[in-house]
Order: structure tokens, then sequence, then C-alpha cells
């Protein structure tokens, strides 16, 4: 079978919340030795699928909640093909949260495990967390990078704030902003270093910025 059907055949479902389908694919293409950041690749492109279809009410609230649980089962069978491909880790302290107004976490759970298996220390502040709280674990943690998450609309402004806090205190650590919804415009808005549309383009992103 080809790369390219595969990676549809694995996308689907996941959209389709195929559960046994998609844990069968994932450890056919483990097996085949394919890129475990293309396969995490794909599972995003089908949880957004699954996103899209809440959105125009084909799903319910709980057919997000089992996207988000097939996603964390092949994070686990993803995992330990990532760390034995990981010949060289990096060093490097990462402050996340998902910021305040929000409580969406897949993408920032998403981020903080892809990071763990490059040795990376990552604190992660949770979710609805305010500007201040941001800032006072800065100051505490000293981390080289911020990452801040969001997915609703609320999320920019809080974003926005929470730049805006560190900019005026003279923090000047580079800041990635992170979710599926952002735009060139969100990211001019917030006043932002960097942003993604996927965790495992955050997760490239910051290993490149570490370097």
């Amino acid at each position: 079978m080809s790369t390219m059907k595969t990676q549809s055949k694995l996308i689907s479902a996941i959209a389709d919340l195929n559960e046994e389908s998609a844990l069968k694919l994932i450890r056919q293409r483990l097996a085949e030795n394919d890129d475990p950041l293309t396969l995490i690749g794909n599972c995003e492109e089908g949880l957004q699928r699954v996103g899209e279809r809440y959105a125009r009410h084909e799903y319910y609230l709980s057919g997000l909640i089992m996207g988000g649980e097939i996603f964390y089962e092949v994070m686990e069978l993803i995992r330990p093909a990532m760390e034995s491909r990981i010949s060289d880790t990096s060093s490097g302290k990462v402050l996340l949260g998902t910021v305040q107004s929000d409580i969406h976490d897949l993408g920032k759970n998403i981020v903080k495990l892809l990071l763990s298996c490059y040795k990376l220390t990552v604190y992660d502040l949770g979710v609805d967390v305010p500007p201040e709280e941001f800032l006072r674990q800065a100051k505490k943690l000293r981390p080289d990078i911020l990452g801040l998450s969001g997915l609703v609309t609320n999320a920019y402004d809080s974003m926005r704030e929470t730049i805006r806090l560190f900019r005026q205190e003279g923090y000047q650590i580079p800041t990635v902003i992170g979710g599926s919804q952002l735009s060139k415009e969100v990211f001019q808005y917030t006043g932002a270093d960097y942003w993604v549309n996927k965790a495992d383009a955050g997760v490239k992103l910051i290993l490149r910025l570490l370097k």
C-alpha cells in the first residue's frame, strides 16, 4: 500500500472515530519504520476534521472527547518509537499553558509529550491561566521559551495581554502562540514572536529556537 494511501486511511480513521482501525494502522506504519512525527501530523489532521464535524453539528461533544482519547492512545504507541529515534537530546526549559478564558488542552498536551521525548524541561501551568500567573512562574522558573495555547476567540485577548505584560516587565524570551484556529492576523494582534497551527510544527520550532 502506498504511503499516500496509508496516510489518507489513518486520517479518515481518526476523523471517523474508528479507534480499532486507527491503532491498527499506527502499529502497521511503525512496523514499516515510518517517521513518528509524520504519523502525529496525520493524526492531528484527522482530529482537526473531528473538530470541523463538531462545528457542523455532525458530532456531539462526546465525539470530540472520543477523538481526544483515540489520539492519546495513538501517542502512547508512538512515543517509544519517537524516543528510540532521538539520538541527540536538547537542553532548555519551556513554560506552557492554555491562556485565560480557554480550557482546551489537547494541543498543549501533545506538545508537552513530544518535548519530553527530547528530554526538555517542560513546565505546564494547565488551562485558563491568567497573564499574571504566567509572569509569576516565569520569574520563578526562568524558562527559555514561553508557549501560549488557545483555541477560542476569547483566548486571543488573553494572549495579547500576557505578551504585553511580559514586555512591560522587560522579559524578552521568545514567545510562541499555538492553536488550530490561529491566523497571521491573530499572530500580529497578539504581538507574539512566532505562531503555529499544529503541535508537531510547534515542537520543531521550539527545538530550532533552542539551538
